[in-house]
Order: structure tokens, then sequence, then C-alpha cells
């Protein structure tokens, strides 16, 4: 049986038309954590052949939104920032790992690493997210 991290990250990925266009893929959904997959394709790419950046700031953004609301809190970005260490390119296989660094009863935050196939880090994404007084609906 499902619990209801993953419940509420089925639900959102099922309504998230952008995070289905990347082709993310859910590995690890926890409280506070967790472990997405994506593989970067030739329409992702910006005018110097490399990946765009919004793509990974678009995918850790996913992670970020999946761990927090993990709670069973509606959870939004307040903030958000990222670096990017290396360049991303066509068939590069991502990873984004989720951390979170605190948890209060208003705010998340939390910190994402991506790394690519080699196992290098691409990029460092930091989120805080509102946790508002809305809880997730699981029918």
């Amino acid at each position: 049986m499902e619990n209801k991290a993953i419940k509420i990250v089925n639900k959102m990925m099922a309504e998230d038309k952008f995070s289905q266009w990347l082709g993310i893929e859910v590995v690890v959904a926890e409280q506070g954590h967790c472990l997405l997959k994506m593989k970067i394709r030739e329409e992702m790419v910006n005018g110097f052949g490399i990946a765009h950046g919004g793509i990974a700031f678009s995918f850790a953004d996913s992670a970020l939104a999946f761990a927090a609301n993990a709670y069973g809190r509606l959870s939004v970005a307040l903030e958000c920032s990222i670096s990017f260490a290396i360049a991303v390119n066509v068939n590069d296989e991502l990873t984004c790992e989720a951390t979170e660094l605190s948890l209060t009863n208003k705010t998340g935050t939390y910190h994402m690493v991506i790394t690519n196939q080699k196992n290098e880090k691409v990029a460092f994404f930091k989120g805080t997210v509102y946790r508002t007084s809305k809880n997730w609906e699981l029918v």
C-alpha cells in the first residue's frame, strides 16, 4: 500500500503538466526528502547547445515541491536560487535529491543537488516554501 507522501506526490504529478513534459521520474518520495530522475532532450537546449538553465531550475523546483508537500500541508515556493557548476548536455541523465534543512509551522527550507550520469554535481538549488494551513485531500 502506498504511503501518504507517495500518494500526495503522485497526485501532484498527475496534474503537473510541466514536470510531465520534463520527463521527471519519481524515485523516492518521503516527508522532507525526494529523489527524481530525468533525461535531457534536444528541445531543452539553449542557443549555446547546452541545457537551458530553466530546465535545471524547474527540475529542482519540482523536487522542492514534492519534498515539502509530502507532509500533507499544501506548500508553495517563497524564494529559490540556483548555482550552476557545469554544463548539461543533450542525453545527460540527471538526478535531483532534495534534502530538508529546516521545518517550522510556517516555512520549510530545502537544498537540492543535481548530478549527471557521471555523478558530477551540475547544479545546487536552495528553496524556501510557505506552508499554508490547507491540507492535501486524498480521495
